[in-house]
């Protein structure tokens, strides 16, 4: 029972974060600042995503194969490298690692 009563809260205060977005007046929306800050919070929020799951494995820092793989595709990313490659040579340098490490 008690996983119904935590889904229900969840589910209330994902709709009060929404209706609390609704109803911030536009006027602060229009701010530079505000504006500045809402374009580059995607950003921030998926490296910190990478980086917690590149470099963590419970509540210990990992460095493995993962970490070879991140650094591919920074590397290609700064080439200027299509989308695609960057995922390639990721994906194809952790592969590596992994079989020469066993």
């Amino acid at each position: 029972m008690n996983i119904w009563i935590a889904v229900a809260v969840t589910a209330a205060g994902c709709y009060l974060v929404k209706l609390a977005g609704l109803l911030v007046p536009a006027g602060v929306l229009e701010r530079p600042l505000v504006q500045r800050l809402a374009a580059l919070l995607p950003v921030a929020l998926l490296a910190a995503l990478t980086a917690q799951q590149t470099f963590a494995a419970g509540q210990s820092l990992t460095l493995d194969a993962r970490v070879a793989g991140v650094a591919a595709a920074g590397v290609t990313l700064l080439c200027r490298a299509p989308f695609l490659l960057v995922v390639a040579a990721a994906v194809l340098v952790t592969a590596g690692v992994r079989a020469l490490g066993g």
